[in-house]
């Protein structure tokens, strides 16, 4: 357990030394809800396409929030993982009274204590500065979110596992997130989009812990459909991953 929490301890102080890391995961997030929701007026305005909630209330911080968790889920985790794999530290680690599972417990608790972190600066700047609410369902909201999480960084396992080097994981990365955000209703609300996109929105992991994270927002019990869905991803990616994960 002394080991355990030491390994934490120095891959935080490795994980703070990316200035590209901390900026992107905790930094951009809050900082694209208080520009976009202060600088665009339609923004604060209820909208009807929307069952006439605002767009600062519930889609665009759920959003920034799903933001934070996919870029870390998929960007941050796997290419600290497959970097290690790449260099050898993880094979020289099974030489070692500290095995390589630990290290990949340590770089898990550090992205989720980032993904939580960058949560709270996003919900508490955006209830000050611009007034949006905090989640109704607080509860109900850090459920959704602990779900989501999982099954967004069993995902990134995924990638790590398939992933020869460096190089592969971040052009993997990338084209498996953005589609991903499109479909979670970034660009698009999912209110605004065609049925059938819809439909495909619900079957993913984004599109369910998006709209779950909205409906908790807005005082609403997430719809079990999205629950499972995230639960069937958590399940399936972690299977896979821990199946295919190769150590060297």
């Amino acid at each position: 357990m002394l080991v355990q929490k030491q390994l934490i301890l120095t891959e935080s102080k490795l994980f703070l030394r990316e200035p590209a890391a901390v900026f992107f995961a905790t930094v951009l997030p809050a900082t694209l809800l208080l520009v976009l929701g202060g600088s665009i007026p339609g923004f604060r305005d209820a909208d009807p396409s929307m069952g006439g909630e605002r767009v600062i209330d519930t889609q665009l911080p759920g959003m920034m929030v799903l933001l934070s968790v996919v870029t870390l889920a998929l960007s941050t985790l796997p290419s600290a993982l497959v970097a290690y794999r790449e260099k050898g530290v993880l094979r020289r680690m099974s030489t070692t009274p500290v095995r390589p599972s630990a290290l990949l417990v340590a770089q898990i608790v550090i992205n989720a204590v980032v993904a939580v972190l960058s949560t709270a600066l996003t919900l508490s700047l955006g209830h000050i500065v611009l007034g949006v609410p905090i989640p109704r369902q607080l509860a109900a909201f850090a459920g959704v979110f602990l779900l989501g999480s999982v099954a967004m960084f069993a995902v990134g396992l995924c990638l790590a596992a398939v992933s020869p080097n460096s190089r592969v994981v971040q052009g993997a990365g990338a084209a498996v997130m953005f589609p991903l955000l499109f479909l979670g209703g970034m660009w698009l609300p999912r209110e605004l989009m065609p049925s059938a996109l819809r439909v495909v929105s619900d079957i993913t992991p984004t599109g369910a812990f998006g709209q779950a994270l909205r409906d908790t927002m807005a005082g609403h019990a997430p719809a079990l459909s999205h629950l499972a869905i995230l639960l069937g991803w958590t399940l399936v990616a972690g299977f896979a991953a821990t199946r295919m994960f190769r150590w060297e």
